[in-house]
């Protein structure tokens, strides 16, 4: 599954950019669907830095899912390689739930457009059935489109309430 959203933020790409590096744990009251993000680690190497975060998101699991998933989905651990000359940010979320199965990564683009920022947010999610541990083969296909259906349906609307809590967060600033 391919993820791909653009959103407008409008204000200087430098002030988006180092708020959602380093503002973090406090916009997590301008995003509905998440409940508390920590930081794990943080390390500058020259003009490139390295995070890493544990997310616990909010929200119901679908009643058709939860046989299969639990709340463990709803926690990821995200690791940023953020490239402050480039304007971009290099992320990859390690689920709790199907850690070996699923893989989701991708790019967030900061791009000028005059005194505002575009925020080109690039990834893939996919979940590779053979590497389902701990059910039987004949459905680790059905278990995959499940986990994807669902992780899926959080990723967009998440990178979209981010945008919306940067600039809340802006505007309050």
């Amino acid at each position: 599954m391919k993820i791909s959203i653009d959103t407008h933020i409008p204000f200087p790409r430098q002030i988006v950019y180092a708020t959602y590096r380093d503002k973090l744990t406090e916009l997590v009251r301008y995003i509905p669907d998440i409940r508390d993000i920590k930081v794990k680690s943080r390390k500058e190497v020259d003009e490139i830095i390295y995070t890493v975060n544990e997310w616990h998101g909010g929200g119901e699991i679908p009643i058709a899912a939860r046989a299969l998933l639990s709340e463990d989905m709803l926690s990821w651990l995200e690791y940023n390689t953020w490239k402050q000359t480039e304007f971009v940010l290099e992320w990859r979320l390690e689920t709790r739930a199907f850690t070996e199965a699923v893989y989701c990564a991708g790019k967030n683009y900061f791009l000028e457009d005059g005194n505002n920022t575009i925020i080109k947010s690039r990834g893939e999610l996919t979940i590779d059935p053979q590497k389902i541990h701990g059910a039987p083969q004949f459905i680790t296909g059905q278990i995959a489109r499940v986990v994807e259906d669902f992780l899926g349906s959080k990723i967009t609307p998440s990178l979209m309430q981010m945008s919306q809590g940067v600039k809340k967060y802006l505007e309050k600033s």
